[in-house]
This record gives C-alpha cells, structure tokens and sequence, in this order.
C-alpha cells in the first residue's frame, strides 16, 4: 500500500458519504474561482469557471425539478431556483454586467449549502430512529444433538433452542428455559434498570443479556418478534406523510404555480404600469421567485416530526406515524381499559380470613396444594402466595374441576373444596367478610374441608404503581375527560375507579360496546385516545382518534391496531407522549409562523427596500436551514 493510498480511500469514502456536502463544496470553489476572475478583469476564465459552478451546484435540483415537471406535471421549489439563478446569468449577460452572473451561481451555491444542511438534518434524527436496526444480531447458537451450531437469524423455527452467553444481545424472541440472568431492556423498553427474568419468562430480540447463561426455546418466527414489528413500523412512520404535511404539499404545488404566474406579470407590466426599465423589472421579478418559494414553509413540520418519533422511541414510546405525533397532542378525552392497563392483569392474594380454629397458614398450605393442579390464573395466584411463603405442600389426589363453580380433591386423605361459597357449601360465618371483600372489588374464594369451613382467601388484580399518578398527572395537563371501559363487574370496575380518581366508568361492557363508548365521546370531545392491552381492546383501539396499546403485555392484535405502542407497560409514558405532542405541535406552529412572515419580509424587501439577489438567497435559505435546525429541538427530552 502505498503512502498516499490510505488518505485517497478516505477521501474517496467521505465523499460517498456526504455526496451533497461534497457538492457544495465544489460549487463554492467555482464561486470564488469565478468571483475573483472577474475581479481580476479574466472575462473568459471567468466565462468558463462560472457555468461549472452551475452545472456542479444546480444538476440535483434541475433534476428533481424536471422530474416533477415531466412526471408528475407539477412545478417545485427546485426549479423555480434554477429558473431565477439562470435569469440573473442571463441578464447579466444582456447588461453586460457579469456581476449578475456571481448572483446567480451564489443563489445555486447556497441551495446547495441548504440542502447539503437539512440532509444532516434529517440523517440525524433517521439515525436515531434507525438506531433500533443495529441491535439485531445476525446469527443466533443453535443447540443440537452433537454440539451447537451457529444459524442466521431468519433460518430459526420455532422449537429451536439456543443458547445465550453472559453480554450477548438476544437474538429472538424467545421463552427461558434454563438459567436466571438480568436483561437490559432499555433499547426495547426505556426501563433504566435491567429486568431479572428465569425459566418460564420472555425475552425479546435486541435485549441484553446479564450476568447468566441463558436456554432458551424459539416460541414464535424471528419475524413477528417484537424488535422486528418495531422496526417495520418505524421505517413506515418515515414514509407516511401526516395530514399537515400532505396539506402543505398540496399547498405548495398551487402556490408555485401562483409564483410562477404572478412572476410572469412582474417581468412584463412594471415598465408599462411603473415606468420601470426591463432590467431592473426583470431583476426584481427573479427575486421575486426566490423571495417567495416556499421552501422554509416546506421543512417547517417533517423535521419535527420525525424528530419527535426519534425522541419517542428513545423514551419506549413508539409512534407509528408523524400524523399520531400530532393528533396526541390535541386528546381531550381518554378511555382506559382496565385489566392489564389500569391493573397489572395479573391476580394476587390480598387477604387471608381463617374461621375460628384455624390459621392463615394453614387455610393457605390446603388451598395451594390443591390449586397446584389447577391452570386458573386465580388458582395460580394462591399457589404463587404459598411458594413465596415457602410452605411444604402436600400431594393432592382425585382433583376435579368444575367449570365455573371451583375445584375439589383429596389432600392428606382428606377431601377439600374451594370455590364460590354455594360450591363449599359454606356457612355464614364469614358471609359479612366476604361481602364487604367483594364491595372492595376482591374475589373471594372460599375453602373448607369436608362439611367443615376453613376461611376464604380474597384474590384481586392490583392496580398499576404508577395508575394513579398518571391519571393526575393527566388531569393537570388538561385532559378534559377520564373515563374507564371494562367487562369487568361493576361493583370492581367502580372500586378500582374511586382508587384512582376516575370519575366515570362503563363495566360489563363487550369489544362492541366499548366501540360505542369510543364514538359517544368522540361526538363531545372529537379527539378521543383509547388505551388498552387485549385483543378485546382492538375494535375500540381502531375506532378511537389514537389508540394507544401497551407493548409487553398487549396482544398482537392490539399492537397492530394501536397507533402508539408504549413500549415498557409503563403508563406514565403515556402523559411524556402527550407532552411530546403537544410540544411537536408548538413547534410546527412556531415554524409555519416563521416561514411565512420571512416570505412577507422578504416580498415587502424586494418591492419597497431593493434588496439584491445574494440578500434575498441569504434570507430565504436561512428561514429554510433555521426552521429545520428549529424540528431538531424536539430531538431533546
């Protein structure tokens, strides 16, 4: 290799790299080239320094505009650059005064200066949302018969095992089936802190794995793995222009040919209306069609947009278009589900009632020996509540389920029932308890022994840590209306209601009804978010302004649904992507004001304070640049 060799490869990669930087570059050297010719009194270096610059600085706009003219029979902003720098080069030559020339080639310089700048722009806020892409691995260690063996990702079938070594990122999503370790879930979910998981839990793709050796067993195709479902929906967020955007685009193609015409009328009716000369009606018109393009107009809600979905997705908050960014921000209104959202989903045991004779341990130990035979989630939560007391629990024989009335066996040759009070044929000793456990919202469980009643155990699903304090902290930010949707009884949903200061509830509601619910409100308060997790949720989710479903324990159905994911099931989320909203929406707002008082600005200039074409570039390139460096901001926590 030679000496020179390392430094010419670099310069070869830097300029594949930054294509439109490298361009400007050129176009700028030209300029000066150009400039300091016509200085110097060389006319025909000049003459043939300048057209290079155009040729360098202009080819990507010609093209794009010509493009859109040809293709789509439209004009744009590119060519109507290229039109007034290719005026000024024209007069210039007419008038002989060559200074026109540098104009023109100054307008194309910093056209292209502005577009190499809000190519780093956009690359910048892309890079943070494509981030996620990099935290797949390629290749998973499948284990075998004879050994392990590595396998690319996309040739994992579910049944596989694989095997995860201490450090490593976790390759899919896959269920533990050996080992404990603690998983950093920040690049998935946003938790600060890594999540300790074993056998029977799930792990997901792009995950970090701890200190512990890992099996794991492949439960669904690296496809549909949650990562995966992630990235599809960003890189459709990147392409999908919201209902803002769409509308300035339309905008923007009358209004250019609007300039175009009225650009027409100021190159022919100045002299005969204002006894102008051609020159200088000629001059003012081509800045004219500067002055009034709408460039900074165009890049004032993109940017921003797709910066709040970067910013979003760094949070755990996946938005899943620039439009959901926006209509977040305007929620009046929003309806919570309540089993998995609301509360974890997941039942525990509250309160333990032994009647007289017995103690709580042993009203316990009986139950969970015979729940242990039971997949009830309820049955479940008994069993899960003795094995964190640690007790001995004995073998239980002959256990039958009825459907719908509880379980009943033989525990230490003694037969035990558990279920609703009428199944245990229980006596009303502990009826008053019971009933005032059931007000609160709790399932009661009764348990005897023979014709004996041994107590009742109170089993609810807990509410979210952070359910309360999301749902003040929404309040304070002027969400007018709270309500909560569920099939739950009433008596539970109002209980659980009171707790967290929701005000109205709908219960015993069916996925139909809850759609209903959805387009009452929407009729009062127009913008209605729909938070949920089960595929239940779906219908209402798709009705709703912005259905927002949360990301680990929500169903696919309801994350294909939902127009905002929270990623780590942390509704607090949910009030940070309202206030992202409604900062997106700020902005936008502040950059549309900008840009069009910079066109008045800069019309009323070209009319009544003779600015020059290199001052009209300047101003209107830089209204572009700022208010995409302005989108930037919401990069930003």
């Amino acid at each position: 290799m030679t000496p020179n060799s390392l430094p010419i490869s670099r310069l070869w990669r830097l300029a594949a790299e930054h294509p439109d930087a490298l361009t400007a570059a050129l176009c700028g050297i030209l300029v000066i080239l150009g400039s300091l010719a016509l200085q110097f009194g060389w006319l025909g270096v000049a003459v043939l320094i300048l057209p290079a610059a155009y040729v360098i600085g202009g080819y990507s706009s010609t093209r794009e505009g010509l493009t859109t003219l040809f293709q789509e029979r439209e004009l744009d902003v590119d060519l109507l650059m290229i039109v007034a720098a290719l005026g000024a080069a024209g007069l210039g030559l007419w008038r002989q005064e060559y200074h026109l020339i540098v104009d023109g080639a100054v307008l194309i310089l910093i056209f292209a200066i502005s577009g190499a700048l809000e190519g780093y722009a956009m690359q910048r806020t892309e890079r943070s949302i494509r981030s996620l892409m990099s935290l797949t691995a390629d290749t998973a260690r499948v284990v075998m018969y004879g050994g392990e063996r590595e396998v690319a990702i996309d040739k994992l079938e579910i049944g596989d095992y694989i095997l995860v070594k201490p450090g490593e990122i976790i390759p899919t999503d896959a269920i533990i089936i050996e080992g404990y370790s603690a998983i950093d879930q920040a690049s998935m979910t946003g938790e600060s802190m890594p999540v300790e998981k074993t056998s029977g839990d799930e792990v997901y793709a792009g995950t970090i794995n701890g200190v512990g050796a890992l099996k794991l067993e492949v439960h669904k195709t690296p496809e549909s793995s949650l990562i995966q479902r992630v990235i599809r929906l960003v890189q459709e967020a990147q392409t999908a222009a919201p209902p803002s955007q769409m509308f300035v685009e339309k905008f923007e193609r009358g209004y250019a040919k609007l300039i175009v015409g009225l650009g027409l009328l100021l190159a022919t009716l100045p002299p005969f209306v204002l006894g102008w000369n051609w020159e200088e009606t000629i001059y003012r018109a081509l800045i004219f069609l500067v002055v009034a393009s709408p460039c900074a107009l165009m890049a004032s809600i993109m940017p921003a947009l797709l910066s709040g979905i970067a910013n979003g997705a760094r949070q755990g908050i996946l938005f899943k278009s620039g439009a959901q960014l926006e209509m977040i921000g305007k929620v009046r209104a929003i309806a919570f589900d309540k089993t998995g959202t609301l509360t974890t989903g997941k039942p525990e045991v509250i309160q333990i009632v032994p009647a007289a004779g017995y103690t709580e341990t042993e009203v316990l130990q009986l139950a969970a020996a015979l729940e242990a035979h039971s997949e009830h989630a309820i049955a479940s939560s008994i069993v899960s509540a003795a094995q964190q007391q640690q007790l001995q629990l004995s073998t239980a024989t002959d256990v039958q389920a009825k459907i719908g009335q509880g379980i009943v066996g033989k525990v230490n040759n003694q037969i035990i029932a558990i279920g609703k009070a009428e199944f245990v044929e229980a006596t009303s000793e502990l009826a008053q308890i019971s009933q005032q456990l059931q007000a609160e919202g709790k399932t009661v469980v009764w348990v005897a022994k023979g014709a004996q009643l041994l107590g009742i155990i109170a089993v609810a699903d807990t509410l979210r840590p952070e359910a309360a304090a999301t749902v003040k902290r929404l309040q304070k930010l002027g969400v007018e209306h709270i309500i909560m949707l569920t099939g739950d009884n009433e008596q539970t949903a109002q209980h659980i209601a009171r707790q967290l200061g929701i005000n109205e509830v709908y219960a015993e509601l069916l996925p139909e009804d809850k759609v209903q619910a959805i387009k009452q409100l929407q009729t009062q308060y127009h913008t209605v978010a729909m938070v949920g997790d089960g595929i239940n949720d779906a219908p209402a989710l798709a009705q709703a302004s912005v259905g927002i479903a949360m990301g680990i324990s929500g169903s696919d159905v309801a994350l294909e649904t939902a127009d905002i994911v929270l990623m780590a099931d942390k509704l607090e989320q949910l009030a940070q992507a309202i206030s992202l909203g409604r900062r997106a929406q700020n902005v936008v707002k502040q950059n549309i004001v900008f840009a069009l008082g910079c066109i008045v600005l800069l019309l009323a200039a070209n009319f009544f304070g003779n600015i020059t074409m290199p001052l009209g570039v300047i101003g209107h390139e830089g209204s572009t640049v700022i208010v995409t460096l302005s989108g930037l901001r919401l990069l930003r926590n």
